[in-house]
């Protein structure tokens, strides 16, 4: 026996819709201070990486096979993070869209102050999103 169908309300549908546009302004944002957080070492900038790819396309006319294999895989992986620098982030606008939907979102997932900070959210975004530092007991 086949189970019945049953239509989703317009109350409904706007629900699951407002939380898909929520789970993404989050994801979004998270994302975002991910890709600027700074990292340890050196920092790269657009022009260090394009002078390294071309000291890569010096290197491999007189490579052996293994070390070109090497070479080509850095020259790849260059590549991508020169076009993720040259990449500017509107990090305001996702802030702003974070800001706006962190606090319900949050609330329906049980996300806490704390795990927000542990995944990079500054104290002073959550405050702005009305989420308050509790304690669990």
């Amino acid at each position: 026996m086949a189970a019945q169908k049953t239509e989703m309300s317009k109350e409904h549908k706007e629900a699951l819709a407002q939380g898909r546009r929520e789970g993404a302004a989050v994801r979004r944002y998270l994302e975002a201070i991910s890709a600027t957080r700074g990292k340890r070492g050196r920092k790269r900038t657009p022009e260090s990486v394009q002078r390294r790819i071309k000291a890569i396309d010096t290197e491999l006319e007189g490579s052996d096979a293994l070390q070109a294999l090497l070479l080509r895989q850095e020259r790849k992986d260059l590549e991508v993070e020169f076009n993720r620098l040259a990449t500017k982030l509107d990090l305001k606008t996702l802030e702003k869209a974070f800001i706006k939907a962190a606090g319900p979102y949050g609330s329906r997932k049980g996300i806490d102050y704390s795990t927000w900070r542990d995944a990079g959210v500054e104290p002073s975004v959550l405050v702005k999103a009305g989420i308050k530092r509790t304690r669990r007991s």
